[in-house]
């Protein structure tokens, strides 16, 4: 199979992702075109050879071209003598702090600093905005990852639903998909309960091999 086609029929890993994220401050256009990059990198890289299905390996590349988009629309530019400004204030705070015995002012953290009022509010603004965009980053890193072990088992299951034979895969799907009965699948099939019983434990057993792959 060419990578042009292995993308084809994967775009709704990139659809799954770009709709987990399209409330977050940017376009779902946009969310969607940075993983359809991901994808494309993931269909010219996957080696069948090493025995992992094709999503487990493309979902993070897909949420890493959607995240590094979110990285690059970041509106705050702090620079490296800003940042360092700040980290010395809040250290002149806790300094400060023990020398007067109070919190000190702003005047006399900038004095302390040689350095201005302004300068020294901005610093210390900047870098707490710092701090609360890492902590924002850390917790989508978590949702990032809570999105991928779901996607990765979700679509992992519906390919290799798909390899099965007919017969093998309607039944799997009147069981799980559909919420029907052992009773009700065997009339639908035309087998006993007791057929559709050994046959659904069988199957179970062959997709659950096949998806620790």
């Amino acid at each position: 199979m060419s990578y042009e086609e292995l993308v084809k029929q994967n775009l709704k890993l990139v659809h799954a992702c770009a709709h987990k994220m399209q409330y977050k401050g940017i376009e779902y256009d946009e969310l969607y075109s940075a993983g359809c990059i991901g994808l494309v990198k993931a269909a010219k890289k996957f080696d069948k050879s090493k025995g992992f299905q094709f999503s487990t390996y493309a979902v993070p590349l897909i949420l890493g071209e959607i995240k590094q988009l979110f990285r690059d629309n970041n509106p705050i530019k702090i620079s490296r003598a800003v940042k360092d400004l700040g980290n010395k204030a809040n250290k002149a705070i806790i300094d400060l702090k023990t020398k007067l015995g109070k919190e000190p002012k702003i005047n006399e953290i900038a004095e302390y600093l040689n350095s201005t009022g302004e300068e020294v509010t901005y610093a210390l603004n900047a870098v707490r905005t710092l701090k609360s965009l890492d902590t924002d980053e850390e917790i989508e890193r978590k949702v990032f990852v809570s999105i991928e072990e779901k996607l990765i088992n979700k679509v992992s299951v519906n390919q290799l639903i798909d390899t099965l034979d007919k017969s093998d895969k309607i039944l799997i799907k009147l069981r799980y998909f559909s919420d029907k009965t052992q009773c009700e699948t065997a009339k639908i099939m035309g087998l006993s309960q007791v057929q559709v019983s050994r046959k659904e434990k069988k199957l179970l057993k062959l997709l659950k091999n096949r998806l620790s792959v």
